[in-house]
């Protein structure tokens, strides 16, 4: 079953399946958007009680339903200057080192950081650093949210494949994160760089950083977005919004070398929300 899954993967149109779900997902049609809505949650068992607005009637459209705010003290943030936050419900794929400029996806499955960055350069500033990778299921609240403070110092937008990104296809699709579509967003932090690697998948209809909007997939009217240089003055505080996804997929933290410590009670498909202490800074 699992071969069987792997293959349709290959064989259907990724990215037109994608743009056919998200113009449903953005409809305002009462006949579209209302039975989208109540399926998805009722098959999901999506916890409405946490929702800022548990009344699925009241959502315009599918992404504003699934874009959703959660309700104040929802996802208190951990304690501690020297917290490192998770950026995301959902649970861990992977978090471990960066070991020979590679990092490890599943089942020995591995990609190198250059390649996820699509910029060896840049890489180098993560060379035998840390990453933690954290995948958000359907029923997940989608909001993407900052594990530290940081100045955006760059973004990076690389089209790519829409595989799914889920365990099974992570443990059979070789280098899956690094072939995905992915916006990168560079962060200058209090203990160094920090990535932030936001992977599009299939059905996923789009990445909205805060400070620009939708940029992947790049729409057909874009805002204006430079995608190799950020755009001025975007701080964003420990906790803060910087993102979303417009149905589910996954985060890639990438710090330097002897920044970070990854909390131990953490392995691959642990649950986990976001707020939590994913791990500690070692220079605070």
């Amino acid at each position: 079953m699992n071969q069987l899954f792997i293959a349709l993967q290959h064989l259907v149109p990724q990215h037109l399946l994608s743009r056919l779900v998200g113009w449903l997902a953005r409809s305002e049609l009462r006949f579209i958007k209302t039975p989208f809505i109540r399926v998805f949650a009722n098959h999901f068992e999506v916890n409405m009680q946490e929702a800022a607005e548990p009344d699925l009637d009241t959502y315009p459209s599918f992404n504003a339903f699934f874009t959703r705010a959660l309700a104040d003290g929802a996802r208190p943030l951990a304690e501690g200057d020297d917290a490192v936050l998770c950026p995301a419900d959902g649970s861990i794929s992977q978090l471990g080192g960066i070991d020979g400029g590679r990092i490890f996806q599943a089942k020995g499955h591995s990609y190198s950081c250059a390649e996820l960055l699509g910029d060896p350069a840049r890489a180098e500033a993560f060379e035998n650093g840390s990453f933690a990778t954290v995948y958000l299921s359907p029923r997940d609240y989608h909001r993407v949210h900052m594990p530290c403070a940081g100045e955006l110092s760059a973004q990076t937008y690389i089209p790519g494949a829409l595989f799914s990104v889920n365990q099974i296809t992570a443990d059979h699709v070789d280098r899956v994160f690094a072939r995905n579509e992915r916006l990168v967003c560079y962060f200058d932090t209090d203990t160094g760089p920090m990535a932030m690697v936001l992977v599009g998948a299939m059905i996923v209809a789009g990445i909205e950083p805060v400070w620009s909007g939708q940029v992947a997939p790049p729409p057909r009217l874009p805002k204006t977005v430079d995608y190799k240089n950020a755009p001025p003055g975007i701080s964003l505080t420990r906790g803060e919004e910087m993102g979303r996804f417009l149905l589910g997929s996954t985060v890639i933290l990438l710090f330097p070398k002897n920044t970070v410590a990854w909390e131990s009670r953490f392995s691959a498909g642990s649950p986990i929300r976001m707020g939590e202490r994913l791990g500690t800074l070692r220079s605070a």
